[in-house]
């Protein structure tokens, strides 16, 4: 039997149409047609419904539904037959056995980092996304390019403050360490994300002491790639016409 209940991309436990059409063997197609014909209200839809799609067996794009345990129980309240009470009671002791896991640390931890290194993972992938559809449309990357000349790159204060996000560097630091983008025991990018073109370090002028060696301090700066980054990951809202949000 399919996994009952499964774990969306923002770290939601939800099932989807596909499995419930699979467990109650019903064919897909009837499954999304009892979804979109429910007579429930519009906030209802739109909290516990969410349209997805996913690859066929031909590699074509289709429609799919997650949804929550509300959203479940919703939708198979009519569905009935000897099985049907047996699957319904398994989806649910399924969401209820997950929801009680979140009352357990170890568990909570392991899925904030499970949630953390997901959306470091689409955020690559659409910045590789973006980075492959610039390549076809050069006079738009001479633009963007252009575009940000004039400040150039920016210090992690600086993009906090230029994405509008609700903190600032110290905070951003942190964030970015806890992510594992940064190491974790220093305010210093990972070495991918330095040859991604997302962050670059910089010598700043010694600091001369008197009968004592001079310090060398290096010094983050984000370019403009690793803003675009930043801003997928925190949802800051970027100055109109200087940075596209990723989408």
């Amino acid at each position: 039997m399919a996994e009952l209940v499964i774990q969306s991309s923002n770290g939601n436990d939800v099932t989807t149409s596909l499995i419930v059409a699979q467990v109650f063997g019903k064919e897909h197609k009837n499954v999304l047609r009892d979804i979109e014909s429910l007579s429930c209200s519009e906030d209802f839809n739109r909290l516990n419904f969410e349209r997805i799609t996913y690859k066929d067996a031909r590699n074509r794009e289709q429609t799919a539904y997650e949804m929550t345990k509300d959203g479940f129980s919703f939708l198979v309240m009519g569905y009935t037959g000897s099985k049907a009470g047996e699957f319904k009671e398994r989806f649910i002791n399924e969401f209820n056995r997950r929801e009680a896991l979140l009352k357990n640390d170890d568990y909570i931890l392991m899925r904030s980092q499970q949630i953390l290194q997901k959306r470091i993972e689409i955020a690559e992938q659409k910045i590789k996304q973006l980075e492959d559809k610039n390549a076809k449309q050069e006079p738009y990357v001479l633009f963007a390019k252009t575009a940000f000349k004039a400040e150039g790159k920016v210090d992690i204060g600086q993009a906090a403050k230029i994405l509008g996000l609700p903190f600032g560097r110290n905070t951003l630091f942190k964030k970015l360490r806890e992510m594992g983008v940064f190491f974790a025991n220093r305010n210093e990018p990972k070495q991918k994300y330095i040859d991604a073109g997302y962050f670059e370090m910089t010598l700043l002028p010694p600091i001369h002491r008197d009968n004592h060696p001079d310090i060398i301090c290096q010094k983050v700066l984000c370019n403009p790639k690793g803003l675009a980054f930043i801003n997928f990951m925190f949802g800051g809202n970027p100055p109109e016409n200087k940075l596209s949000p990723i989408v």
